[in-house]
């Protein structure tokens, strides 16, 4: 149980520091000195504290100052706060300087396994003591770790949340496209795919209260395409294997596709509608950040802007333009 503040006595660390200097100086002058203090100043702060807690504390003469048996007890007592704090001031220095905390994300698990990893790396490189941790999961789950206040902040698709606590900010917008074994038949044009030859194509979708399944199937009902969702996934990666796989053809954004070369799979932009998805910030009002997870959020936004000014390289298969003119005879 808390003590009531009436019986907590008006002491502060600089009397405590007086206190542990006589004690190990033995004498006012030399705690005087130490302390840059004057020696009456200490007289009277040592009268004051032994007021306060109705003990003698030192027993004084015009040479020494010999410490009392509940003296030294306090002393001890002194010592030990003061050291906690130091060691407390210390800690809020590291957290100040982002030497030391925990930013803790949540988000798709594309976007931590794409576009995350950089970043942190980047980010620890000047703060190493920083543990990052990273929660991933869909719209809901995400949305949910930022509402508790277990994450800092989260990213994830879309912005039709009916949420008032959470802060929803669009940071960039990303295409829908679409994902094809390369033996498929609407892979052999690298022409863009329209929403109405994908009717009755097996789909590899995610489960229909998703945001990007919901887009795309508004989108077929409005221009009178029936689609067939074959098989159903909980996420993107998840749809990627099975379109590696020769299952069937994927529907997702751009931005969810490796980095990595595509040799086992081919993308083409999807059009007649075109449909984009936003890439959403989630915070919770009224929260404040840590200036490490501010940092971090701001490498995050930085990150963000420059590879939406960046060409797309995740997106159509391109051709490569060849040379013109004629080949160098052998010499």
């Amino acid at each position: 149980m808390t003590t009531p503040p009436n019986r907590i006595p008006p002491l502060n660390a600089r009397d405590l520091q007086v206190l542990v200097a006589i004690a190990q100086q033995g004498r006012l002058v030399a705690a005087s000195a130490w302390l840059k203090i004057s020696p009456s100043a200490l007289s009277r702060t040592v009268t004051r504290v032994e007021k306060l807690l109705g003990v003698k504390l030192f027993v004084r003469s015009t040479r020494r100052v010999e410490i009392t048996a509940a003296g030294r007890e306090f002393v001890g007592i002194a010592e030990r706060m003061l050291n906690d704090v130091q060691f407390a001031l210390s800690n809020m220095r590291e957290l100040a300087t982002e030497q030391r905390g925990q930013v803790i994300i949540s988000t798709f698990p594309i976007f931590a396994q794409e576009t995350l990893p950089p970043i942190i790396r980047l980010f620890r490189e000047t703060r190493p003591q920083i543990e990052i941790q990273l929660r991933t999961g869909r719209n809901p789950e995400v949305l949910a770790d930022v509402r508790s206040g277990l994450a800092d902040f989260g990213i994830t698709y879309g912005h039709s949340l009916p949420e008032t606590v959470v802060e929803q900010t669009d940071l960039r917008r990303e295409p829908i496209c679409v994902i094809l074994p390369r033996d498929h038949a609407l892979a052999r044009s690298r022409t863009p795919i329209r929403l109405a030859q994908l009717r009755d194509v097996p789909l590899v979708s995610l489960p229909r209260e998703t945001y990007n399944r919901r887009l795309v199937d508004g989108a077929a009902a409005t221009a009178g395409v029936t689609l067939r969702h074959a098989v159903l996934v909980p996420g993107f990666l998840e749809m990627i294997s099975q379109v590696r796989a020769g299952i069937g053809v994927g529907v997702l954004p751009v931005g969810s596709l490796p980095r990595s070369p595509h040799r086992d799979f081919v993308v083409r932009a999807l059009t007649a509608p075109s449909l984009s998805v936003p890439v959403t910030l989630l915070r919770l009002s009224g929260r404040h950040m840590s200036p490490t997870a501010s940092s971090f959020l701001t490498l995050v936004l930085t990150h963000l802007k420059s590879e939406s000014r960046a060409p797309n390289r995740r997106g159509a298969d391109r051709k490569r333009p060849r040379a013109k003119g004629r080949r160098p005879a052998a010499r």
